[in-house]
């Protein structure tokens, strides 16, 4: 069996070293409940502040203004669910995380209306096309600050000010932007921003939602006053904390090289194998990512092949994989579907090295020759 060389970060990302020490101390030593007076209690108090302090410092925020919760898709759906109300109007877009989009299918069925914005060929929202979607009785704007499987950033700052002149909240998942791209939310004008720590290094199962000062999203869960009532529940403390060295590992690793390899990754894909293409903008988007059609083969068999030769790449999002649907993103986008199901995405990470990528793309090559051979693919 080869070594497995992992470019597929932008699913989920391997723990780092320091992560998984300051997380393996925790369950051992902070056991105490944070809400409890008593020694243990407010020792898992401190540090559960601390490493609220740390994630707010990535994202630009006060400690106070982060809710702690389970992870993305929790802080997508306080978002929605805690802001928009029967009779209301939500604007998003057709290319979000299902995250987003099925809390949008719960809302209208329960009596809010909400528009689906459409993205250009490169992947990018145009901010007047949100414009032009927004009515009188908008409450809330939602879209995504970087696509997860093309990469594409949307223009977050000229939304936020269209969102806010039409006089509604503005909420972005920045699951797949935090710690990828700088993040700094009183900047880019954002009330609500969503990121989950097992993107940055950290486990799954904690992440957070950035609220502004002044903004009250309805509660989802309903018992204690923990987060300030804003997410009743005993708090992951162990998760927190390793979500708070993730958060500060972040901050100092941001951009890094990714960009740099990205660009020999995609570029010695182009020139080795024939009929490819880059999906989406190869200027607006995220410095680690890379979505590239092959026509005249399925996405998911290329997958296994490069599987097969020791590398993990994804054809989609990771909460697709399995679906046979072709990528609603690519689809939004203006792909056929055929298209759409050729379409592999390579996400790099801080584990990436330049001996790695020239060794996928040499496994790229020989892959799409040996499946353009023995395949009954079309091309599209």
């Amino acid at each position: 069996m080869p070594a497995t060389f992992y470019f597929d970060h932008n699913a989920t990302t391997p723990l780092s070293s320091e992560v998984l020490r300051a997380m393996c101390a925790a369950l051992e030593e902070v056991y105490g409940n944070a809400s409890s007076i008593h020694r243990h209690g407010q020792a898992a108090r401190q540090r559960l502040e601390a490493a609220r302090r740390q994630v707010a410092s990535l994202l630009g925020g006060s400690a106070k203004e982060i809710v702690l919760l389970s992870g993305g898709t929790e802080a997508n759906n306080l978002a929605l669910f805690g802001i928009a109300r029967s009779g209301d109007h939500v604007v998003t877009t057709a290319i979000e995380h299902p995250a987003v989009l099925n809390p949008c299918a719960r809302l209208e069925e329960q009596g809010v209306a909400v528009t689906y914005v459409a993205p250009g060929s490169d992947g990018r929202v145009a901010a007047e096309d949100v414009r032009r979607a927004m009515r009188r009785n908008t409450t809330l704007v939602s879209v995504m600050h970087a696509n997860n499987e093309t990469g594409a950033i949307q223009p977050i700052e000229e939304i936020a000010r269209i969102a806010h002149e039409g006089g509604a909240l503005f909420h972005v998942d920045g699951v797949q932007a935090a710690g990828k791209v700088p993040v700094k939310v009183s900047a880019l004008g954002v009330d609500l921003y969503s990121v989950s720590a097992h993107k940055l290094h950290a486990p799954k199962g904690i992440g957070a939602l950035y609220v502004r000062q002044g903004v009250h999203p309805r509660p989802l869960l309903l018992g204690g006053h923990h987060e300030r009532d804003r997410r009743a529940g005993t708090e992951n403390v162990p998760g927190a904390i390793a979500f708070g060295v993730a958060a500060q590992e972040a901050a100092a690793h941001e951009g890094g090289e990714a960009a740099s390899l990205r660009d020999r990754l995609e570029q010695g894909i182009l020139d080795r194998v024939p009929d490819v293409a880059v999906n989406g903008s190869r200027e607006h988007r995220l410095p680690n990512t890379t979505n590239l059609r092959f026509d005249g083969v399925e996405g998911e068999a290329m997958v296994i092949a490069l599987d097969l030769r020791g590398f993990a790449v994804s054809s989609g999002s990771a909460c697709s994989s399995g679906a046979v649907e072709p990528s609603h993103v690519l689809l939004a986008m203006g792909l056929t579907a055929e298209q759409a199901r050729s379409s592999v995405r390579f996400s790099l990470g801080r584990g990436n090295t330049a001996e790695q990528v020239d060794a996928l793309i040499e496994a790229t090559a020989e892959a799409a020759r040996h499946l353009r051979r023995v395949s009954t693919y079309s091309h599209a």
